[in-house]
């Protein structure tokens, strides 16, 4: 049994090459055992409301398997007997695997800080800290792969990162990366995360785009119109612009003109102005501080005016629309029914016989 065992191949005894199989096959088995028990007790914590816990059991399941498999490797490689030619090059390849391991178990345990920021995005009533949540995950997830590819690089060439980042001229990287539109960027969109103009599916008007918000990103925000059209916004132009956030008025206020005949008497316009103020008074959406006015404000051209202003609470705009119809319709039916007509665009042309 010994002699076998110690039969050489390729240089190295048999029961090396035997460790090696056994630290891959055991580190892939081992690992996948380790991924169902963190995946059902995450199953378990989530269905407690322990989203944390289960946020990390399900990144400790998700990160089992590469890890495991890549430790036994390690293991393995670390038994065989190698050349001094590629003894070198074994070891400089352990540690880059080692390094990839950790990097992630890190990477999959991000997943614990988004479960955590979103428990405490779901305890704000700003739906502008569910955006936050992204922007942040995507901010640690890019600092772990920059940081990681950096231990990579200095286990390859065996030379302190510092060198490195220098070597490749990491001065002209930063200022690349520190171009004024990439940072105007990405201040203007912590400006907007400070100031919080709007919040995620408030309907705004920028300039002369309307639309609702549907993602706040480091670099731009994109803003959803009625007609379906997906507008851009770089942060670093839109932290400068005027928002007219129309998702938070607490009513819609409507002006509305009534042009009556201009050869009606003045006791069918009186009639006309008690018609409105009747169906306005206590109407639907008043509040007390806004009451409804009415009044025959102006001789026009071809028609006498009325005025007619009302504040509709709250500021929904479907919910006014309904409203606004009811109201035209019964305004018509009573001004008809007293005989009181509207006028049309009427233009007087003479004619002069030569």
């Amino acid at each position: 049994m010994k002699t076998w065992l110690t039969r050489e191949i390729m240089g190295n005894e048999l029961w090396r090459v035997l460790v090696l199989l056994a630290g891959v096959l055991g580190g892939l088995m081992i690992g996948r055992a380790a991924r169902y028990f963190f995946e059902r007790a995450s199953a378990f914590q989530a269905g407690r409301e322990k989203h944390v816990r289960g946020a990390m059991l399900h990144a400790l399941g998700k990160a089992a398997v590469p890890v495991l498999f890549i430790w036994g490797l390690i293991l393995g490689l670390n038994t065989l007997v190698l050349a001094e030619r590629f003894a070198a090059w074994v070891a400089s390849g352990l540690d880059v695997l080692g390094i990839l391991a950790v990097g992630y178990i890190l990477y999959a345990l991000i997943d614990v800080v988004d479960a955590a920021l979103l428990g405490w995005a779901g305890r704000s009533d700003s739906k502008l800290n569910d955006m936050l949540v992204p922007m942040v995950s995507k901010s640690l997830r890019v600092t772990l792969v920059v940081l990681v590819l950096a231990q990579v690089a200095q286990a390859l060439s065996d030379k302190p990162v510092s060198s490195i980042l220098a070597g490749l001229g990491i001065g002209s990287l930063a200022v690349a990366l520190a171009a004024k539109d990439t940072v105007a960027n990405f201040f203007g969109s912590l400006v907007i995360l400070a100031d919080k103009p709007f919040e995620l599916g408030e309907r705004v008007k920028i300039g002369a785009v309307e639309g609702t918000v549907e993602a706040l990103g480091f670099r731009s925000t994109r803003i959803r119109t009625r007609d379906g059209h997906l507008i851009t916004y770089p942060n670093g132009e839109l932290a400068n612009q005027t928002i007219e956030n129309i998702g938070k008025r607490p009513f819609i206020r409507r002006t509305a003109n009534l042009p009556l005949r201009r050869d009606m008497t003045a006791e069918a316009v009186g009639k006309a102005v008690e018609i409105a103020r009747e169906l306005l008074a206590n109407h639907e959406g008043m509040r007390p501080n806004y009451p409804p006015r009415v009044f025959f404000n102006e001789f026009k051209e071809d028609s006498l005016n009325l005025v007619i202003i009302y504040w509709y609470h709250p500021g929904d705009y479907w919910q006014h629309m309904v409203f606004a119809e009811k109201l035209n319709l019964e305004l018509l039916s009573r001004l008809q029914a007293a005989g009181i007509e509207l006028a049309y665009p009427t233009q007087t042309v003479r004619m002069v016989k030569e």
